[in-house]
């Protein structure tokens, strides 16, 4: 059972909230046995006001416990000194450019206060949410000064007993509300669960990894095992060390917030999917043909491509024939891609799409009346599908002009009667990603298997990746990670 803890300096601080026995007191924290091996957070509301007070041998202890703290000592330490916060104000100042055009000209100077990242000013919403990423403490005061400019003045950690408006006492409470979903203004019936797991996805995405049905199914799988799932967004950053698990949903990509999320997940230490590496390896299909090319994966034929001159075009000709693809490295969807016939049509291509990435991937063009996709996890075969194209069409997806989507048809299958060469292609494939969740898509012509690519978010849709399995798909995801959770109690 993982713990969690409110540390305050005296009880008698926490007054004007509704009461919890998850909040202590700082002589309760210090003399707290061990709890257990769960996971364990807290938030610490001592004062920092002086150089190794309680606030800071709090969080020390925290640390030296395994606990996973907010504040850290490093933020601690770092708002003691401009020198060293200053440092992490760089693209700051883009944020408060605009802050300036929103604010009446007489003022020159502002001091907020934010509560997890939230304040009661709007035009300041994004500048409050901006500081509290870079420093995580539950609360802050900050002062702006616009000397032609505005520019962040100081930063400092407030003590919950400077809190004494009672709008902004409301404020705290909602805003620990969304932040953490274990302390309540009112009380509130709960269930206890052995784990808690959160799952990114983001409900405007116009082609998510998964629809609204089979995201409900996994809560539900989740809970049947005792974990409690929680659907979180990009803008929980912060909240994911209330967790021991996180399973991105949305689609992914490097220069993203969804790898933001696995980054910080995997250094919290909780079980990712998709964990950062495999979506370092899968978003990327120069580094994916490469990867599969050295350790002799069979693909279609490939040429990469940074010019669309003379003599590349003649290289590519020669190798691939046509007709051939062209493709974006970092393409989803089957966007970021055109199929060419002709040689007026490769220069074309080649030139528009080196206009947006540096590397184009060419290759050959291997007509199939579908893709394979074969769902894999902890590198077995979780489910199996074909994917149709599109009709008149040599995609499975069509993107119309008015950003509507066409899909062709789908069969979904049992893994055992797939083809055995498949089934291989696709594990050999994943085993050089890792042990995640996997889409492995490839396409088969007579004898010859081969692997297009390998997505690290495969879609699961409701009846469709589920139509074979039905609910026990979701409960094979939602079992894995619990295995991977026990294994990190452990």
């Amino acid at each position: 059972m993982s713990a969690f803890y409110v540390v305050v300096d005296d009880l008698g601080d926490w007054g004007p909230y509704y009461p919890s026995k998850d909040v202590i007191s700082f002589d309760q924290y210090l003399a707290l046995a061990a709890a257990g091996s769960g996971r364990v957070r807290v938030l610490n509301f001592c004062r920092n006001s002086r150089a190794l007070g309680r606030g800071y041998y709090c969080s020390l202890l925290a640390e030296a416990r395994g606990h996973h703290v907010i504040p850290s000592v490093r933020v601690i330490s770092d708002l003691r000194r401009k020198s060293l916060y200053s440092l992490q104000l760089d693209g700051l100042s883009q944020i408060l450019d605009k802050l300036a055009k929103r604010l009446s000209g007489d003022q020159n100077r502002i001091e907020l206060r934010i509560f997890f990242g939230e304040t009661r000013t709007a035009e300041l919403a994004a500048v409050a949410k901006q500081l509290f990423e870079r420093f995580a403490s539950p609360l802050l005061e900050v002062r702006l000064k616009r000397n032609k400019v505005w520019q962040v003045e100081s930063i400092r950690q407030l003590a919950l007993r400077e809190v004494t408006d009672e709008a902004e006492q409301e404020l705290l409470a909602a805003a620990l509300e969304r932040f953490s979903n274990r302390i309540w203004l009112k009380p509130r019936a709960r269930k206890r669960y052995r784990y808690d797991l959160a799952m990114l996805v983001d409900p405007d995405e116009a082609l998510p990894p998964s629809d609204k049905d089979a995201l409900k199914q996994f809560v539900a799988s989740g809970r049947q095992l005792g974990i409690n799932v929680e659907m979180i967004g990009k803008r929980d950053l912060m909240r994911l060390p209330e967790y021991d698990g996180l399973f991105i949903r949305e689609t992914t990509a490097v220069d993203h917030h969804t790898y933001r999320f696995a980054k910080k997940a995997e250094a919290e230490g909780l079980v990712v999917i998709d964990d950062p590496t495999s979506i370092l390896r899968c978003t990327n299909k120069i580094y994916l043909a490469e990867l599969l090319k050295t350790n002799r994966v069979a693909t279609p034929a490939t040429s990469i491509v940074s010019h669309a001159d003379k003599a590349t075009v003649d290289g590519m000709i020669a190798t691939l024939g046509f007709p051939m693809v062209l493709k974006i490295p970092d393409g989803a969807f089957s966007r970021g891609m055109c199929k060419v016939e002709t040689r007026e049509a490769l220069v074309k291509g080649l030139r528009e799409l080196l206009q947006n990435s540096s590397l184009v991937l060419a290759q050959e063009f291997l007509y199939t009346d579908y893709d394979w996709r074969i769902g894999v996890l902890n590198n077995k075969p979780l489910f199996a599908c074909r994917y149709y194209m599109v009709k008149d069409h040599w995609q499975i997806y069509r993107h119309g002009n008015a950003g509507d989507v066409d899909s062709g048809g789908f069969d979904t299958l049992p893994t055992y009667e797939v083809p055995p060469a498949v089934l291989e292609a696709a594990l050999k494939a994943t085993r050089l990603i890792g042990d995640g969740l996997y889409g492995v898509d490839l396409k088969q012509s007579g004898d010859r298997v081969v692997v297009i690519e390998v997505n690290d978010n495969p879609s699961v849709d409701a009846g469709v990746e589920d139509r074979f399995l039905g609910t026990a798909l979701y409960h094979e995801i939602m079992a894995e990670f619990l295995r991977r959770m026990e294994m990190n109690r452990r």
